[in-house]
Order: structure tokens, then C-alpha cells, then sequence
């Protein structure tokens, strides 16, 4: 059985005229980039739109990859940024039923899928801005390393960190997690602080 070409090698046979590549991109990397947009924007239709404008953004760019890093770091970041576009085009132009819950998961499994079924935490994920969200989807949900965060949204390893901490001190507030107003201040169990 012949070894399946990295990623690298399917972006080199594209850009030399193979239009398959591109495809098999596609198919390794779309389930992975939809559960991202999904967690980012809430909503199906959202991470569909936002999934189909990420490949082709990718798609026009291709020759933009210089393969410095990882093919799946460079197009989570183009997936973030296409998620931050919609999630800015939303905000402007705000939906009819403003009302309408996330919903409750990817029809795809991933290995988060136990952590993120209830839909109180994706409703509760929505209420973070999005720059916090995209580091908690990527760290907490994707298992993505704190470099390669850094990689993805081009900022600095202790904005990371920085942006992990509030973003999960601002979902635990969102979801009403008691005693999270004062990150790192130990608290007993009736929530006063503890010296």
C-alpha cells in the first residue's frame, strides 16, 4: 500500500496544475475546519458559510502557503479569520431571528464532543468575545499547542496564555460558575476568600 502524500506534497502538486490535491485537501482537513467554525460562530448555517469562504480563501492563497508551518496551522488560521469576518458581518447586520439558539453540536464527532454537547456551554461559549474564543476552541477543544495558537493568530505565546486565562474565567462567568469574578484567588466552598 503506497503512503499518502503530506500535506506539503498535495499543496506542490496543486500549484503544479494536479486539481485532485487540492481536493484531497479538502477531505482531510474540512471536518476539522467546520467543528472549528462551529465553536467560533454557533450556528450551522455559519460554519458551513464559514467552512466553504475558508477553502477558498485557501483555495486563492494557495501559493501564499510557504510551508514554514504546518499545512493545518495555516489554514486553522485562515478558518479564524474567516470566522472573525462573518462574526463582524453578523454583528453589522444583525439577523431577523436575533433570537435563535446555537445549535447543539456538529453533526461530525470529534474528540471534544463530550465536553461540548450540552448546550449550555455553547451557548455560554457564544457570549466570549471572539478573540478569547478562538484561543479556547483551539486550545481547549482542538487540543492545539500554545505555539501553534501563537502561529495561527500571529500574536506572542504569553497573549496566548493571557487570552486562554480570561477566556475561560469569562465562560465560566458566562455559564454561572460561581467564584470565577477573581481568577487565582483561592476561595472556600461557601466563596469567601480564603487567606
Amino acid at each position: 500500500m503506497a503512503e499518502e502524500p503530506r500535506d506539503q506534497e498535495l499543496v506542490r502538486r496543486y500549484l503544479e496544475g494536479e486539481r485532485d490535491a487540492f481536493a484531497e485537501l479538502v477531505r482531510r482537513h474540512e471536518r476539522r475546519v467546520y467543528n472549528l467554525a462551529l465553536r467560533m460562530t454557533g450556528r450551522e448555517e455559519d460554519a458551513r458559510d464559514a467552512t466553504q469562504d475558508a477553502f477558498l480563501i485557501a483555495l486563492r492563497k494557495l501559493s501564499s502557503f510557504r510551508g514554514d508551518a504546518a499545512f493545518t496551522t495555516w489554514m486553522h488560521r485562515v478558518t479564524v479569520n474567516a470566522c472573525y469576518d462573518l462574526l463582524r458581518k453578523r454583528r453589522r447586520a444583525p439577523l431577523a431571528d436575533e433570537a435563535h439558539e446555537p445549535e447543539a453540536g456538529p453533526p461530525a464527532p470529534d474528540h471534544a464532543d463530550a465536553a461540548a454537547e450540552s448546550i449550555d456551554v455553547q451557548r455560554a461559549l457564544l457570549r466570549v468575545s471572539a478573540e478569547f474564543r478562538a484561543v479556547l476552541v483551539l486550545h481547549d477543544v482542538q487540543d492545539v499547542s500554545h505555539e501553534e495558537i501563537a502561529e495561527i493568530l500571529n500574536i506572542p505565546i504569553g497573549t496566548v496564555k493571557s487570552r486562554l486565562h480570561r477566556g475561560r474565567v469569562a465562560l465560566a462567568r458566562a455559564m454561572g460558575i460561581p467564584g470565577r469574578e477573581r481568577p487565582g484567588i483561592p476561595r472556600s466552598s461557601d466563596g469567601t476568600v480564603q487567606a
